[in-house]
């Protein structure tokens, strides 16, 4: 921090602050020099004369002086916490990131800068900052409380504005004809629908009468597209499912119920209708009949199919108008209560029908579930069958090679016996085998737990020198992120700073301090590949150790049950194992513990920067003087009473 408290010093000296030659940092401020740095920064900023750079002797006036400071630096923007005690009772770092902001507040040199060539952007940035300084120092209001955006632009322009009233709108919809079906290559598209997609079909954007419309009918269509989507969803879950149909059959069977719905709502209109105008719909119907007829009878000879069709629909005709009244077999014309009371009879007729094909839809879906549970039943009979099945097969082999071995019994014992024999004969080369293999197997395990009890130390070894890098790598990023932020404070107050003779002073500092990063970032890249490959080799002896570990529990279990030595050997690996691990975990809580210790130390040593017990011992002795103050004035009151 030496070379920002060096920046801090020159920039104050250079506003005006009378700072001692030896103050060469923000340590050897007294509460006299922040109190006038903080004041004559405040000057320069704002043009406030209202506060005094110098503290008074009383201690109320003290007060006052520190929560005007305080309430100033409040108003131009400082977001820190901040009150008089920052000022009389101070800490270094709350000092210098308050001293920062107010240098970084400072007005750059109007003559510099109009001397300077500005590219275009940073024309450009000036006037955005210009204008964002300048809405965020007027009052927002809610475009709802504006008269159509209409609003009053500044001071200095005097002029009315409208605001977010550009390319405004109403949200006008229509409705869009988009190609259904084309994605899904299971489906066959008619050619005369492909054609019309690809031909005749627009566009969207074309399709909406104006183009700003648009945008609302996609959103309307996306939306009706999801609530139909939604909606669907649903309606399956609830009782889609429930039917027990696949999606087509239950989609299928809604529309039948839907267009007999439709057929229903038509046929009742007519009825209504034809019983409004029963007499005049007859009338017609009687003239049409009979100019149909007259001139079916002046017709010449017609063709073979002309009389197939005639024989065919003359009945339907007859019938039909025998139905309405018309005709030679047609009767008295019946009454509107009649009609109805006929009306009602049929209705009548097809609920008893509905009713009893539902009474036998249901009586057959009763028998169905009877049949399907009976089937199941049978199946896991049949499935139990056939298991018996096979194992008195099984058995029955077995029976029947013995009952064919009865007859020649001694000889096939003899044969047994020879079988048994060689087989005896077979385990003991097995096992003469299995001895030459073992020892060098032993001798192998014997070599592998010495190498791995050294791999063990040496893990552990290179845990700890893990553990201190990561520790050290974590105390180098901590600083490398600080003289970061460091680096941005002075790259942003060079950039504020007004071009002098000390460009180069600065210049080579800046440059200084972004070399001593870029080396610690080095560092930092180095230690983060070797920790990588610490931590990778660690991971490699694990995984050894633990394959290891398996293999060798095996190879001692199978011949722990036969000898006594190997039981123990097993015992004392699988507790040499334990207190392996034991080891790592107390290794690893080591290093935790040391970790917190160091937090701790470093929160000893900001808590030792913040010098608490020097300002315990100012604020006792403010606190005498002010007592001393309270009991004079209270003893001039009792004089003047």
């Amino acid at each position: 921090m030496e070379e920002v408290d060096n920046i801090i010093v020159h920039t104050l000296r250079q506003i005006g602050c009378d700072l001692p030659d030896e103050v060469d940092s923000l340590k050897k401020f007294s509460t006299e020099l922040i109190v006038e740095a903080a004041a004559k920064c405040l000057r320069v900023i704002t043009e406030r004369t209202d506060i005094s750079p110098t503290l008074p002797p009383g201690m109320s006036a003290k007060f006052r002086v520190g929560t005007a400071l305080a309430n100033a630096c409040t108003e131009i923007g400082y977001t820190g916490e901040i009150g008089y005690q920052t000022f009389l009772y101070s800490s270094e770092t709350e000092i210098r990131k308050l001293l920062l902001f107010l240098i970084e507040k400072l007005p750059r040199d109007s003559s510099e800068g109009a001397d300077e060539p500005l590219a275009t952007s940073a024309l450009l940035q000036r006037g955005i900052a210009s204008e964002i300084s300048r809405q965020l120092k007027g009052t927002w209001t809610p475009s709802y409380c504006k008269s159509r955006g209409v609003c009053w632009r500044g001071v200095k322009q005097k002029q009315w504005n409208r605001e977010g009233v550009i390319g405004m709108r109403g949200y006008q919809s229509c409705v869009l004809s988009v190609p259904h079906g084309v994605g899904d290559l299971t489906k066959k598209i008619p050619k005369d629908v492909k054609q019309y997609y690809s031909k005749d079909l627009p566009i969207i954007s074309d399709q909406p009468p104006h183009s700003d419309d648009l945008p609302a009918s996609v959103l309307e269509y996306n939306a009706a597209a999801v609530t139909a989507a939604q909606e669907w969803e649903n309606e399956w879950n609830s009782s889609g499912l429930a039917s027990r149909l696949s999606e087509q059959d239950y989609r299928a069977r809604k529309r039948q119920r839907l267009q007999k719905k439709i057929t229903e709502q038509l046929r009742q209109g007519i009825q209504k209708s034809e019983a409004a105008n029963a007499a005049a719909s007859s009338m017609d119907l009687t003239d049409l009949l009979n100019s149909i007829s007259e001139k079916g009878a002046g017709r010449t000879k017609g063709s073979r199919f002309t009389h197939a069709e005639k024989l065919q629909f003359t009945q339907d005709d007859e019938k039909a108008a025998a139905q309405m009244g018309i005709g030679e077999g047609a009767g008295k014309v019946d009454t509107e209560e009649e009609l109805q009371r006929k009306r009602e009879e049929e209705a009548q007729g097809l609920r008893d029908k509905l009713n009893e094909l539902a009474s036998q839809i249901e009586a057959m879906e009763i028998d169905m579930k009877k049949f399907n549970a009976a089937s199941q039943q049978m199946e896991e009979q049949i499935s139990t069958q056939g298991k018996s099945k096979s194992e008195k097969e099984d058995a029955y082999k077995v029976k029947k090679r013995t009952l064919d071995l009865l007859p020649d019994a001694e000889n096939n014992i003899l044969k047994l016996q020879a079988v048994v024999d060689s087989s005896a004969q077979r385990l003991v080369n097995l096992a003469n085998q299995w001895e030459k293999h073992r020892a060098p197997l032993i001798d192998q395990y014997r070599e592998l737990r010495e190498a791995n009890e050294g791999k063990v130390s040496e893990s552990q070894r290179k845990l700890e020198e893990i553990k201190e890098f990561r520790e050290k790598m974590k105390t180098v990023a901590d600083e490398a992120r600080g003289k970061d932020e460091l680096l941005k404070q002075l790259m942003s107050e060079y950039e504020r700073m007004t071009k002098d003779v000390n460009r180069s002073a600065y210049t080579r500092r800046i440059l200084e301090i972004v070399a001593n990063i870029r080396k610690q970032k080095n560092d930092i890249d180095k230690i983060l590949i070797d920790t990588k490959s610490l931590q990778k080799e660690i991971n490699q002896l694990t995984g050894k150790l633990d394959r290891t570990f398996t293999v060798t529990d095996e190879l001692i279990f199978r011949d722990a049950k036969k000898d006594e030595a190997v039981r123990k050997a097993y015992k004392y690996l699988a507790a040499l194992h334990e207190n392996c691990s034991l080891l790592v975990k107390t290794v690893e809580e080591t290093g935790s513990i040391k970790r917190e210790i160091r937090d701790l130390e470093d929160q000893i040593d900001s808590e030792s920067n913040s010098k608490t017990s020097a300002n315990l011992a100012k604020i006792t002795a403010d606190y005498k003087q002010m007592k001393k103050e309270n009991d004079s004035l209270m003893a001039k009151l009792k004089g003047k009473a």
